[in-house]
């Protein structure tokens, strides 16, 4: 199935048609920079002018940076907070004349790995966490999404919040090793193993990449892996999102 996969960030709107039964992206992404004041109206119209730009008239899947909640946004993360109880499942697919359906950007990057890249065939729980600017976390059970979770704002025992003691942004302007940042973020894996007990945690974002430099740090018992998708995992994962919905919305009409 084809559908174009958008991911809506705070600087930029991404998009490209997908193959979701591949995963691969049969178009160019194309990139249109973010209005500012990012609002509702100005970020549907960027979106509206994507669809034209593609000539799409299909599903639409959104990653956004919001808890979205039943397609209300309930929060609102480098874009305009006029979003915070915006109904933006209808307004997107009132600007773009398709019919549009929205998760939380995050959940978007974890359903693409799941499909296609670490996550795939397994069992129990999955906890996937980017590591960036803060901490996302995403979950999964037997492959279920468990939507819009925020355990980066966990506080741990030193009484600071996890994101703000052990976030890439946190190591970058402390000017931390990568050994001393590894022991941080070991204490904050360590509290989700205790918490929730996953059967695999996947590390996503910037300093994924740089696994090698910190894995001798990390010594919970649950497996870490380095995700295998990054740049654009939010673009496919939405895509997947729209069919999934899509399907329920058949099945429950049959």
């Amino acid at each position: 199935m084809q559908i174009l996969g958008v991911d809506i960030g705070g600087s930029g709107i991404k998009g490209a048609i997908v193959d979701t039964v591949s995963g691969l992206l049969i178009t160019e992404r194309h990139r249109i920079p973010t209005p500012q004041p990012a609002t509702p109206e100005a970020v549907a119209a960027v979106l509206a002018q994507l669809v034209i730009h593609f000539d799409w008239t299909g599903l639409v899947g959104c990653g956004f940076p919001s808890a979205i909640q039943h397609g209300v946004a309930r929060t609102a993360s480098n874009i305009s907070p006029l979003f915070i109880g915006t109904d933006i499942d209808k307004l997107f697919s009132d600007a773009t004349k398709c019919l549009c359906y929205c998760l939380n950007d995050a959940d978007a990057a974890g359903m693409t790995e799941m499909h296609f890249g670490e996550g795939i065939d397994q069992s129990g729980v999955v906890l996937l966490i980017t590591i960036g600017t803060g901490l996302g976390t995403v979950f999964f059970t037997e492959g279920k999404l468990l939507p819009n979770t925020e355990l980066g704002h966990l506080y741990l025992k030193n009484g600071k919040k996890a994101e703000h003691y052990a976030s890439d942004a946190v190591r970058s302007t402390e000017g931390l090793s990568w050994k001393r940042w590894g022991n941080r973020f070991n204490v904050y894996l360590t509290m989700m193993e205790k918490l929730f007990w996953p059967d695999l945690i996947i590390l996503g974002g910037g300093a994924s990449k740089k696994f090698e430099k910190y894995k001798e740090q990390i010594t919970i018992d649950t497996p870490v892996k380095p995700a295998a998708f990054l740049n654009q995992a939010g673009i496919i994962g939405a895509a997947l999102y729209a069919q999934s919905r899509q399907l329920d919305s058949t099945q429950s009409k049959a």
